[in-house]
């Protein structure tokens, strides 16, 4: 009976330990709370975002809005006049769980272009219930709240419900993302359009390697003079299907 109780005991002990990944292509869409600067930080330094959205799982489980998704520097250094830093986010937190996380970047928004997103089109609105908004995602797509729906030119791609923005991505005019990035799955957008596809209200900045290929899960941003993204930039992740890099 001993052995028994102790078998157990360490059975459970080891599920606790196992903690599988997210479903290949779900999207994640965060915001910074840390700052990045490329003329401060050190490889290395933790990078520390949280979620915006609940992420449905199926059979009724979810992800939690505010969950805390963590990461690190890889690098940062002088790159000809400017600088180039390298960095992955790792880890996603929630209710005590700890999920291994291997990401790239579809988009990425500054915090001002984050804040616009958030605000209805016709300042006129800010009389009317929130409701009943109608806002511009990051990228281009009109949430209209009070039809719960989101379109693109004359196209519906979304919906909105309780508060929240959902579609399925599509592919972008600029850049190389494509519709089969999401694998055709329903998304938390948050402020994003699903054609969102990289860099927003950032100048001089370049996103030259979103993490998709090797090396897999790494995010490279380059500048010809610094990179500096503030706290409150939205970062639109993506699940990667191959192994991270290992640096």
């Amino acid at each position: 009976m001993l052995l028994l109780t102790l078998g157990t005991g360490l059975l459970s002990a080891l599920a606790m330990l196992v903690t599988p990944g997210l479903p290949v292509g779900t999207a994640l869409p965060v915001v910074l709370n840390s700052t990045l600067d490329a003329k401060k930080d050190k490889p290395g330094q933790k990078i520390d975002a949280r979620l915006m959205q609940d992420i449905p799982l199926g059979a009724g489980e979810k992800i939690k809005a505010g969950a805390r998704v963590t990461g690190h520097i890889v690098e940062v250094r002088r790159a000809g006049g400017g600088y180039r830093m390298v960095l992955k986010f790792e880890q996603l937190q929630d209710r005590g769980t700890t999920i291994p996380l291997n990401v790239s970047a579809r988009a990425i928004a500054s915090s001002q272009s984050v804040y616009q997103a958030q605000i209805p089109i016709d300042p006129y609105s800010n009389s009317e219930a929130q409701s009943m908004w109608v806002m511009r995602q990051v990228g281009g797509d009109v949430v209209n709240r009070g039809r719960g729906g989101i379109a693109s030119g004359d196209s519906i791609v979304g919906r909105y419900d309780d508060g929240a923005t959902w579609g399925k991505l599509t592919s972008s005019e600029q850049g190389d993302c494509t519709a089969a990035d999401g694998n055709g799955i329903e998304q938390a957008l948050w402020v994003f359009s699903t054609s969102a596809c990289g860099l927003y209200g950032f100048e001089d900045v370049k996103l030259v390697h979103d993490g998709r290929t090797d090396p897999v899960g790494q995010i490279i941003l380059e500048s010809g003079k610094s990179i500096r993204v503030g706290g409150g930039s939205g970062w639109f992740l993506l699940v990667n299907g191959a192994a991270p890099a290992t640096h």
